[in-house]
């Protein structure tokens, strides 16, 4: 599918090329959102994929989270799920132009449809080591949102959709499978409840835009089936007081380090 740098063309949004970690990735992705940006790039950072395990996607979007997982990590299976075929096409597009069509593959699906249509996506349930989101960030109803559909789906969702996507992602992870999400704070009430039952041994690693500043992104670990007690990290200043990012922040942004969520400094909560 032909993809217009202009005017809208087939139902698919304006593109832009951007590269990510560097010029290490380069990806098409539309002009006006929903577009990737800091959030993809530290929630692929944070997964703890090795080489020869499998990864699951839900909501890949334009596809950055999956490809710099596969970069990162030489030997990885990585998968990804979206329900835009506009999305979908252009991250196959983005799979090929980073020459990781050997590692990476996308499908065509909806992560908050009963588990009974997800046979249709050809994927094997409790399969996956490692299963990734960024879910919507707002609740449906707390922000006026744009027109297109697309957008729409990127920026917000009901609360049983955000169910939905916690139900799918336990749905395909192994056993011991570990989740990794990143959302916005102030969703943590809503969000917790949503792991019990399904991961335990949750991480909460905050992300700080500034020293003086409160965080506003948390990335949430969690592991399949276990009854492991809640840990809160000391999390990642992202930006100096001065300005600019952090020497931490800009090996993730520019080089593809790696995030290690299970760092010390930690608390625990029963």
């Amino acid at each position: 599918m032909m993809v217009d740098d202009g005017n809208e063309t087939a139902g698919i949004l304006p593109t832009s090329e951007d590269a990510f970690l560097g010029g290490q990735i380069t990806i098409r992705q539309p002009k006006s959102g929903p577009r990737a940006g800091i959030d993809a790039v530290f929630l692929a950072a944070a997964c703890p994929a090795q080489a020869r395990e499998t990864v699951l996607e839900a909501g890949s979007g334009s596809g950055i989270v999956s490809l710099a997982v596969a970069r990162r990590v030489p030997g990885v299976a990585v998968t990804g799920v979206e329900i835009d075929p506009c999305l979908v096409a252009l991250s196959r597009g983005n799979v090929e132009a980073n020459t990781l069509s050997s590692s990476v593959r996308f499908v065509e699906g909806d992560v908050t449809a009963p588990s009974s249509v997800s046979p249709a996506l050809g994927l094997s349930p409790s399969s996956f080591d490692q299963v990734l989101a960024n879910p919507p960030f707002l609740a449906a109803g707390e922000a006026r949102l744009p027109p297109h559909a697309m957008l729409r789906r990127a920026h917000a969702a009901e609360p049983e959709e955000w169910d939905g996507w916690l139900r799918f992602l336990a749905a395909f992870a192994r056993p011991r499978g570990v989740l990794t999400v990143i959302h916005r704070v102030d969703a943590l009430p809503r969000l917790l409840p949503l792991l019990n039952g399904r991961f335990g041994s949750v991480v909460l690693f905050p992300l700080f835009p500034r020293p003086d500043a409160p965080a506003t992104r948390l990335i949430i670990r969690g592991v399949k089936g276990s009854r492991g007690a809640l840990q809160i990290r000391q999390g990642m200043v992202l930006h100096r007081a001065e300005g600019g990012f952090t020497d931490e922040a800009e090996a993730i942004l520019r080089h593809g380090a790696r995030l290690d969520v299970e760092a010390a400094n930690t608390h625990f909560l029963r």
